[in-house]
């Protein structure tokens, strides 16, 4: 990319020293696209966009902004979001401008435009009841422009030419000087204004792909960076009230990304990764309200309550910047034709979720338990929620490779969630096959790297061949899985897999959550009080059972903060990450009756089927174990 840059900018060098004007080179196809940004003179939560793109040699172009964008499986529709949009020819005037449909435009007698100006309105402000009476893009896939922070995922502002595809961007963003920005695009340029109050920095991507797939964030950021191995880690929080530190939150990210450095050993592609975290104040409604964190090949945006506490997003920064961050895996380093040649109007889909999600979500866990972050049971915990989520939420005879590649479509859409359930169990099974046929020399991870080195971020794999392709690099057993159950709708037998690892199902007390048993959640919605309720499996769990709550108890307040439908995701996303030793006060309402629980947490436990340990595994069984989970 450097050097395709310093060829440019060599050649424009060259031509402009030449002082005829005739000899610039100014035809579209021969030089970047030219887009400008405006984020010092923002209106209404809106940015002026300028686009030029260069001189064409046809009589009609078409430009678009992206329906679907990578990594969310979902219609987003960025171009609803844009308003005024305008072409002018060369001496100043307006062209004739068509709208074929939300995000694409029809501009005729293109041979005289000079560019096409339009401003953007973010996204975060839609996320309300009501809004715009349509899905709002994810947050962490989508826009927040205000005067103290401007998320710029750019596949939200600057689109492209369909006659352009190949072309590369040069963009230039104004801002007030005080502003802080980190990006993981090159940056070029940057200067000041003559009276210093605002400056212009300029970026370069080598294709459409670069722009999407580097996020921007603007303004009163905290910018922290440290080392991963040779991996420099640029850390960037917006916390709009003060309430969380980036400095805090580096320490959180620093021991985890290093046991995930470690996992990896050689297994990485990038010299830089970037994380962005956006603390949503969810005491103001025009906030994003889409909690977690969208995947790019060398970064990630994280969207999260300001208002949890600092164990909850600890542990919620931990749970979503390990999935992201094994994303440099894949699809970065392996990845299909549908992702490399990823179009964002009508796309295609791969069918291989249960690699890019699935398999993400597998490393996510196992590292953990790997690296010694939890102990075996905890990994075991999970393992069994995952199990049970997936068996009872979603369609455990649905064949994974056809749902992937449907996945926009009914029923598989409503399936989707399902990767990061069963996709991880598939990625775990065939961990399993691997080190079983190999005697634990080989591993889920070391195919992985097999693959890298085959393929590669410039190579993509032809979809519809991969499995016979992973088959011949492995063993007919790990075919044999995948035709029965991955692309055929057979469940899978999950007594099978454990069986080799010397693991077994069987009820069992176990430690549990205080708003879950193992996985079932102990709460829910009373739709007619609009209320959050205790249910029936509240008597299974030992805390509130101790403390006296019954089923159909609501909840009135927790630590002083009422609780309502509105606040329920993020005062239960807390109560989630409670740990014993916490000092707590719940008022619960028991008809017209109050209850105060105030008391301090010990451990809670519950009955459940789960994952054990065989006491009478053979030394093969555990040797296994001990290959897969070390130690």
């Amino acid at each position: 990319m450097i050097k395709k840059f310093g060829l440019f900018a060599v050649a424009l060098a060259t031509i402009l020293s030449c002082g005829t004007k005739n000899l610039i080179n100014d035809l579209a196809t021969d030089n970047p696209i030219n887009a400008q940004m405006d984020l010092v003179n923002i209106q209404d939560d809106k940015v002026d966009v300028t686009i030029d793109p260069g001189r064409f040699v046809q009589d009609t172009v078409t430009y678009r902004l992206p329906r679907v964008v990578q990594g969310t499986y979902a219609v987003s529709d960025f171009g609803k979001y844009v308003e005024a949009f305008k072409a002018y020819d060369y001496d100043g005037n307006e062209l004739q401008v068509s709208k074929m449909d939300t995000n694409t435009w029809i501009l005729t007698n293109a041979k005289n435009l000079d560019k096409i100006a339009y401003a953007v309105n973010d996204t975060f402000d839609q996320e309300v009841e009501g809004g715009i009476g349509e899905e709002v893009p994810f947050s962490p896939s989508g826009t927040n422009i205000e005067p103290k922070q401007v998320m710029l995922n750019l596949h939200g502002f600057v689109g492209y030419f369909d006659e352009l595809r190949n072309n590369s961007y040069k963009i230039d963003i104004t801002s007030p000087t005080d502003f802080n920005y980190t990006s993981p695009l090159q940056e070029i340029n940057s200067g000041q204004s003559e009276d210093g109050a605002t400056k212009t920095s300029t970026f370069f991507a080598s294709r459409y792909f670069e722009v999407t797939d580097n996020p921007m964030m603007f303004g009163e950021t905290e910018v922290e960076e440290f080392m991963v191995g040779n991996i420099k880690i640029v850390l960037s929080v917006f916390s709009p009230n003060g309430v969380h530190k980036a400095s805090e939150i580096k320490q959180i990210m620093i021991e985890m990304m290093q046991a995930q450095k470690r996992y990896l050993g050689d297994l990485n592609s990038t010299p830089r990764y970037d994380i962005l975290v956006y603390l949503s104040d969810t005491e103001k409604a025009d906030s994003p309200k889409g909690f977690g964190a969208l995947e790019h090949h060398t970064s990630t945006v994280v969207v999260l309550p300001e208002q949890m506490q600092p164990e909850a997003l600890a542990e919620s920064m931990i749970d979503v910047v390990a999935h992201e961050f094994f994303h440099i895996v894949t699809p970065l380093s392996v990845h299909s034709e549908d992702v490399h040649y990823f179009d964002y109007n009508d796309p295609t889909f791969s069918k291989h979720l249960w690699l890019y999600e699935g398999v993400t979500e597998y490393f996510a866990q196992h590292f953990q338990v790997y690296e010694g972050l939890i102990d075996r049971d905890e990994f075991y915990v999970r393992t069994m929620e995952k199990i049970n989520t997936s068996k009872s939420n979603y369609d455990d005879t649905m064949s994974f490779t056809q749902m992937s590649e449907n996945i926009l479509e009914n029923p598989y859409k409503d399936n989707y969630a399902n990767v990061y359930m069963k996709g991880a169990l598939i990625g775990m099974c065939i961990d399993i096959l691997m080190r079983e046929n190999s005697e634990g020399q080989r591993s889920l991870r070391s195919l992985l790297g097999e693959l890298s080195v085959k393929y590669g971020k410039n190579k993509p794999f032809e979809d519809d061949n991969l499995i016979d392709e992973i088959t011949k690099m492995t063993y007919p057993e790990v075919g044999e899985f995948f035709d029965t159950h991955v692309v055929g709708t057979t469940p899978i037998d999950y007594d099978k897999i454990f069986e080799k690892v010397g693991l077994y199902f069987a009820e069992a007390e176990v430690e549990t959550s205080y708003i879950q048993n193992a996985g079932n959640i102990i709460v829910g919605a009373d739709p007619i009080k609009r209320a959050i309720k205790f249910n029936e499996l509240v008597a299974n769990n030992s805390f509130w059972n101790d403390n006296g709550a019954k089923a159909e108890d609501v909840f009135k307040s927790i630590n002083g903060t009422e609780v309502s439908l509105a606040n329920a995701n993020q005062v239960f996303g807390d109560m989630f990450s409670w740990k014993p030793g916490k000092e707590v006060e719940v008022v619960l309402l028991r008809g017209d009756e109050e209850i105060m629980i105030k008391t301090t947490t010990t451990p809670s436990f519950t009955k459940a089927i789960t994952l054990l340990e065989n006491p009478n595994a053979t030394e093969a069984q555990k040797e296994l174990r001990k290959a897969w989970l070390k130690g």
